[in-house]
């Protein structure tokens, strides 16, 4: 169930990592670890956890909060532009939707 497309699912630490919300999969897996992260609403610990497309993240970046809706799951970590194209925004920090 690790690999991509295996399932349809990927790991949440590797998800991060090809996404771009951390610069290695040792942070990923330290954000994940951390419990600041929810996936469809339930607090996430363990970074083996599988993600689905179709699942909503909610996840601090920074000093925001990022709600974003998986498309589908990349087959690698590509550039930002292709990460981008996996998921849609829904909501920022002010609960606004985003554009």
């Amino acid at each position: 169930m690790s690999s991509p497309g295996a399932a349809g699912s990927i790991r949440l630490d590797k998800l991060l990592w090809f996404l771009r919300f951390a610069r290695s999969r040792s942070i990923a897996q330290a954000m994940v670890e951390a419990g600041h992260i929810r996936l469809d609403g339930r607090r996430i610990t363990r970074s083996s956890s599988a993600v689905h497309a179709g699942q909503v993240l909610v996840l601090p970046i920074g000093e925001r909060i990022e709600v974003i809706r998986l498309l589908h799951i990349p087959l690698r970590r590509g550039p930002a532009s292709e990460a981008q194209s996996c998921y849609v925004r829904l909501a920022g920090e002010d609960g606004q939707a985003a554009s």
